[in-house]
């Protein structure tokens, strides 16, 4: 297990957390990046608090690869229809949402962060979680069942790479985590939190443009092995299905790249290195389409796929 050796989110305290984020800015290191946060929002430091009390924090001259600040409505607006508002490196790139969704348009503005500046991996739009150094990545849209499919391996001991980006390097293919709070819509929260009964989750909000969303902490374990990378085994295409028994089919190479393309949000801008990588990644997994019904039979067959390879 990795040590950075620096203070976490939960040493700092809840004064200095403060503090930092109304000032300074907290530098937040999550996976390879360092994201420089403003806030005087108290609703948005207390998610952060427990959410992010595992993450390590840098100095305040340290550099950050991404600069962000949340703050509320101004001027008459802000007691008639108090809201958030994000900004990035000085720019509003979405329009404000309700304060309620402080902490989920922290989220969802951190993937935006990542997946249109960070060229030096291939990012994909995919789930991705570790056992004995075996890597399944998860590519699927909305809908599909992929985060709920990615939280409950990781309540049963999986390592969480990430939920929502899949980072490739260019170089030698292996996957550098991003472990961040896993985001639960709808059903999946309520499936999640009786299968998990000792997972932390923040309170659901309501009402967002992906329904009711609630996020769970990311074991402290997978934090600390945020900057240790894993090998790809498997790109599983999940798609939940009432009832339907489990079932994995292989896909071909070819239909795999394609399909892995369309999930990557930076392929064409790679151009080549964004092909061969690609390709080298089909090359070194097993690509299967995967319909499921039962969270239990899914469990059951991410094991024997892993029992395969012992």
């Amino acid at each position: 297990m990795l040590s950075t050796g620096l203070p976490t989110v939960a040493t700092l305290g809840r004064r200095e957390l403060a503090a930092r984020l109304r000032g300074p800015g907290l530098r937040l290191q999550t996976g390879p990046f360092v994201t420089c946060v403003r806030s005087a929002l108290p609703s948005l430091a207390d998610t952060l608090a427990s959410m992010y009390a595992d993450y390590p924090v840098r100095d305040g001259d340290s550099f950050a690869d991404f600069d962000v600040r949340l703050s509320g409505s101004q001027g008459l607006r802000r007691p008639v229809r108090p809201q958030v508002h994000f900004h990035y490196e000085g720019m509003a790139p979405f329009q404000p949402l309700p304060l309620a969704q402080a902490f989920p348009m922290f989220e969802w503005a951190m993937n935006w962060c990542v997946s249109s500046q960070a060229h030096s991996w291939l990012v994909i739009h995919a789930a991705v979680v570790e056992k004995e150094g075996a890597a399944a990545i998860l590519p699927a849209p909305p809908g599909s069942g992929k985060s709920t499919l990615c939280a409950a391996p990781v309540a049963r001991g999986w390592r969480l790479l990430s939920d929502e980006l899949t980072l490739v390097r260019l170089d030698d293919g292996r996957i550098d985590p991003l472990p961040r709070p896993v985001s639960l819509k709808n059903g999946s929260i309520d499936v999640i939190r009786a299968r998990a009964p000792a997972a932390e989750l923040t309170v659901p909000v309501r009402d967002t443009v992906k329904g009711t969303v609630a996020h769970m902490r990311a074991p402290g374990t997978s934090v600390a092995r945020a900057l240790e990378p894993a090998a790809p085994a498997w790109i599983v295409f999940p798609k939940w299905e009432r009832d339907a028994p489990a079932e994995l089919v292989p896909v071909a190479q070819a239909r795999a790249h394609l399909r892995l393309a369309e999930n990557a949000f930076n392929y064409s801008l790679l151009g080549g290195a964004g092909f061969e990588t690609v390709a080298r990644l089909i090359e070194a997994t097993r690509t299967v389409d995967f319909r499921y019904g039962a969270l239990d039979d899914a469990m059951d067959v991410f094991e024997r796929l892993l029992a395969q390879r012992r």
